[in-house]
């Protein structure tokens, strides 16, 4: 008798262990159960802007750049969901998730995203949160995804049939119960079925031809059971791991600080503790006893002993400082267009013209070659950062105050910080490769004079300013047709601006005020109370861009229990650099 056993392996189909990169579907827009209402996130009213170049996170976890798994190279909505294409870091942890990727092991994909608001309704008497727009931020790989539509693209089970033939003796013809017994465990060791499968056998009294077919159809059911029609991977997982514990007492800490913050249920178990019973719970975990141990002295052993504290810590104050880090105003940055830098080397933006036009091909004649121009310009990501602390007595005295005044300051401070970066390469009209300023009215064709600041004035300036912007040629000379969407004015051009871009209801057509439609944006950074600019939208043309270095975008944070200072080191970094790509999408009236 010959038996015949198959082996399975699951394995995206899209996945490059080479290039380290897998495409995956990270939504389907399904609806998620929360505690209380149904949340729903259409992809139709996504926001897709910060998304290429966001962090691949494991599970979540943002407290450090240990967390980091890779960076997100394309994103786009599709029929079957949200695509992205994930490449993954080199280190050892990232290596092991591609391991883990290529196994089959790992499926689960989730995403994190900020909500700019809601639409409340009831359907059949359940209560409905729908996103009116939504901004996803980051994609996580974790063990259970809450959109079970989650998936490495292509992941279904590969039939690589690695065939095993194990030849059995015929039997004989007479054959004692015992040696039955004994070929039906065989058999069930060889097919992988349990003992409790065998035993069965055995109690029926079946033959060993009997528990054959009996163990061909236990494996035919085993087979269909692990086929694709199941999206998401059941990984069960240890809920004391400390990378569990940091994110779930983290948002719980959060939700204190911040009460309309929604609890998530996994989090539930930690709601209303204090720092103090954190650090105690923690060194529980760990084997050290805390009977009868003070506050202080279960904080300072949990600082000193174990790292698990310290992440619980880096998580609130990461939550806190992004919070105030996406809230705090653009200014002059939401001109500029956000991309990745690789390293610190200059990075060089290549700008490529329009492609040559194409030309008539008479019968049986020859196509000719066409070719594209190309300029560059090139800028380099700086390391910035801030080392400060959180006292011991703070966090003895469960000081909540202290964690949000303190990462809310850095956060807007960073944001600050890349504002005043930006503002300052408008105002400082450096010099591009072309041996000429940004704004040149000789070379570039982007500048003019300030005619005046009432009404009549700017209307005139801005009618000039589009033109000039309608009339920009490319590289190879060719007409762009840039259309002007911003208007970024000084404090004190405000009121009069307003006034002049405000809608009026028209009796006449002309009447109507044809720069209605743009968008006006007040830079306090802008300091020449003479000058303003028009501009298109970063993602209509090269212009002013800015970046972060690959996989960390936005501040970072680190932790460590301090030494020289009693309590909680926190380190915030932040990578980040900008220039000027092109001048064409901007003009600068003044």
């Amino acid at each position: 008798m010959t038996i015949h056993l198959r082996n399975l392996s699951p394995q995206p189909a899209t996945l490059d262990p080479e290039a380290r990169t897998v495409e995956a579907i990270v939504s389907t827009g399904a609806d998620v159960k929360r505690v209380g209402y149904v949340e729903r996130i259409p992809l139709e009213n996504a926001d897709l802007s910060r998304l290429v170049g966001a962090p691949v996170l494991d599970a979540h976890r943002a407290s450090s750049t240990r967390d980091q798994l890779g960076v997100i190279e394309a994103a786009e909505i599709r029929p079957e969901g949200l695509w992205v294409r994930i490449r993954l870091r080199s280190n050892p942890s990232a290596q092991a998730i591609l391991d883990d990727i290529h196994n089959g092991t790992i499926r689960g994909l989730s995403i994190g995203y900020t909500v700019e608001g809601w639409q409340e309704s009831r359907e059949r008497g359940q209560r409905v949160r729908t996103a009116r727009r939504w901004i996803p931020i980051e994609v996580s790989i974790v063990p259970v995804p809450a959109d079970p539509g989650a998936h490495f693209r292509k992941g279904e089970l590969d039939m690589e049939t690695d065939e095993q033939t194990i030849e059995r003796p015929q039997e004989p013809q007479t054959e004692t119960r015992a040696a039955v017994n004994a070929e039906i465990r065989t058999i069930a060791e060889t097919a992988g079925l349990s003992r409790a499968w065998a035993d069965a056998q055995i109690d029926a009294e079946a033959t060993a031809e009997e528990a054959r077919r009996a163990a061909f159809e236990a494996m035919r059911t085993r087979s269909a059971e692990t086929a694709p029609r199941t999206t998401r991977a059941r990984i069960t997982f240890d809920h004391d791991a400390p990378e569990v514990v940091a994110e779930r007492a983290g948002e719980a800490l959060f939700a204190r600080i911040h009460p309309e913050h929604e609890l998530s249920p996994e989090a539930r178990r930690f709601a209303g503790r204090r720092i103090p019973d954190l650090a105690r719970e923690v060194l529980q975990l760990r084997g050290f006893a805390t009977t009868s141990a003070t506050d202080d002295t279960v904080i300072t052993r949990a600082l000193h002993t174990t790292s698990d504290f310290q992440e619980i810590l880096g998580n609130v104050l990461d939550r806190s400082l992004r919070r105030s880090y996406e809230a705090a105003p653009e200014g002059a940055r939401r001109l500029a267009r956000q991309t990745t830098a690789r390293d610190f080397r200059d990075k060089k933006a290549i700008m490529l013209g329009a492609s040559p036009t194409l030309e008539k091909v008479e019968e049986h004649g020859e196509y000719t070659f066409g070719t594209i121009d190309e300029a560059a310009e090139s800028y380099k990501l700086d390391t910035f950062g801030k080392i400060f602390g959180i006292s011991r007595k703070a966090l003895v005295n469960d000081d909540l105050g202290a964690f949000d005044r303190i990462a809310a300051n850095m956060g807007t401070s960073a944001r600050a910080f890349e504002a005043t970066q930006i503002a300052g390469l408008i105002a400082a009209n450096p010099t591009m490769s072309d041996g000429n300023a940004v704004f040149d009215a000789a070379a570039h064709g982007n500048q003019s004079a300030l005619t005046g600041t009432t009404v009549a004035d700017i209307t005139t300036d801005l009618n000039t300013a589009r033109l000039a912007m309608r009339r920009q040629k490319g590289l190879a000379g060719e007409a762009i047709n840039l259309v002007p969407k911003f208007v970024l004015v000084p404090p004190e051009m405000e009121t009069a601006m307003e006034q002049a871009l405000s809608q009026v209801q028209a009796t006449k057509t002309s009447d109507t005020n044809p720069f209605a439609s743009l968008s006006l944006i007040v830079d306090p950074r802008l300091t020449d109370a003479g000058q303003w600019y028009l501009a298109a939208e970063p993602g209509q043309i090269d212009g002013l861009e800015y970046a972060y270095l690959e996989g960390a975008p936005g501040p970072q944070i680190e932790t460590r229990a301090g030494f020289e200072v009693d309590g909680l080191m926190v380190k915030v970094r932040l990578d980040f650099g900008a220039g000027w790509i092109d001048w064409r999408g901007w003009y600068r009236v003044g």
